[in-house]
């Protein structure tokens, strides 16, 4: 017996990625907020007559409607949801990272309301914020963010260091050392304290003692 075909409607979504498929269609790798991250069929969407090109880009609020049996249903419409800014350019890469992990992190059809809800704030601090500034230093706390130092202590986060993380070209023991206590602090409040066995096993070779 054949599965019955599902359709939904004008779901809240983000485009997180898409390639080429075919001549002039894309396969989209969207996030949802009801439904989770799942991949879709675009038809007709590339291309100087393509009508959605304009409206499937990154880091708009859409919604979108689809219909399908399989594991990767067809895009059958697509909106914006509102006018919103465009990212300026300096936040632009740090919206492709969120992007990245999202996809690297999260599983399809798994629906993460509140992720979703934490990415489209995100977003909207993206646009509001004010670009790190190379030669200024910040304090990190996970679940809010970066916010300016008060002064250049040592626990400090330099902001060239910052931006050498976001391009992934981080040099100097500077940048390296700043680059360990961002990822180590936002891993941390992921764990929620919970130790990792590989970290245990690398100080238990450090200190040349058996694991």
């Amino acid at each position: 017996m054949t599965r019955s075909t599902r359709r939904v409607v004008l779901t809240a979504a983000y485009l997180l990625h898409h390639r080429p498929w075919r001549d002039t269609s894309r396969i989209l790798e969207v996030l949802t907020r009801e439904h989770g991250r799942l991949t879709l069929f675009a038809r007709g969407v590339r291309g100087a007559n393509a009508k959605l090109a304009p409206v499937l880009q990154p880091f708009q609020l859409l919604l979108l409607s689809w219909s399908g049996r399989g594991e990767a249903p067809q895009l059958t419409g697509a909106e914006r949801a509102a006018a919103t800014a465009a990212l300026p350019q300096g936040c632009v890469l740090a919206g492709f990272y969120l992007n990245e992990l999202l996809l690297k992190l999260t599983t399809r059809h798994d629906a993460l309301p509140e992720l979703f809800d934490h990415y489209h704030r995100t977003l909207e601090q993206l646009r509001s914020g004010a670009p790190l500034e190379p030669d200024a230093y910040y304090d990190f706390h996970p679940g809010v963010g970066l916010l300016p130092a008060r002064g250049s202590s040592v626990r400090a986060l330099y902001g060239h260091s910052l931006l050498s993380l976001a391009r992934e070209s981080l040099r100097g023991e500077r940048e390296l050392e700043d680059a360990r206590r961002v990822l180590t602090a936002a891993l941390g409040a992921c764990l929620e304290g919970r130790p990792l066995s590989t970290r245990l096993v690398a100080r238990a070779m450090k200190r040349g003692a058996s694991p």
